[in-house]
């Protein structure tokens, strides 16, 4: 069978026809699946890079944890601990009267701990009258309440010097976390 000149001409006007079809419909459906690849791949990398720079800082991360979790001990070890704010107040006292007789030094007196509490936090603080007969008893209290631990901080110290014998008073503060400690003194009046 032969085919003739216009038959030719309608087959490759066909031809054309259909090419210009494929070329409207199936190449922008294979350009839209060929740029989804590509964005899956690109995303893809971006997760990889994200995860490789994650892991190098995992290190970095668990130091700083160790870090934050040995300061928190290192407060805590620093601040005083009771049931209630008189129990409180008093190893607060009794602690500043302790270290004052390890250092050589003699408690003439001390006065009721006055309280502040304020945003969870209770600051006691404590003042006491002292003698002592050599002045570097003094600087042996005070490395003592500097080593503390819980820790008592100097906010108030004087001495005076009479014939042989100094003579001063020191105020000391200390924290506890007002969590329990004010509804237990409260419950108890």
């Amino acid at each position: 069978m032969q085919v003739s000149t216009r038959e030719r001409n309608i087959l490759a006007l066909a031809g054309i026809v259909a090419v210009i079809f494929l070329g409207t419909t199936i190449f922008p459906v294979i350009r839209a699946e060929y740029q989804q690849r590509q964005d899956s791949i690109e995303d893809v990398l971006l997760d990889i890079d994200r995860e490789q720079r994650l892991i190098e800082n995992t290190l970095t991360w668990r130091e700083r944890r160790v870090e934050v979790e040995q300061r928190a001990q290192e407060l805590d070890q620093q601040i005083f601990s009771g049931d209630t704010i008189p129990l409180v107040e008093a190893d607060i006292s009794g602690d500043l009267s302790q270290y004052a007789r390890d250092s050589g030094i003699t408690v003439s007196s001390t006065r009721l701990a006055e309280r502040l509490e304020t945003n969870g936090w209770l600051m006691i603080s404590q003042e006491m009258s002292f003698r002592t007969a050599e002045s570097g008893n003094t600087i042996g209290f005070l490395d003592s309440l500097e080593n503390s631990s819980p820790r008592l901080f100097v906010t108030d110290f004087a001495i005076n010097r009479t014939r042989n014998q100094y003579s001063g008073t020191i105020t000391v503060v200390g924290f506890a976390r007002s969590e329990g400690l004010v509804t237990a003194a409260l419950s108890q009046r």
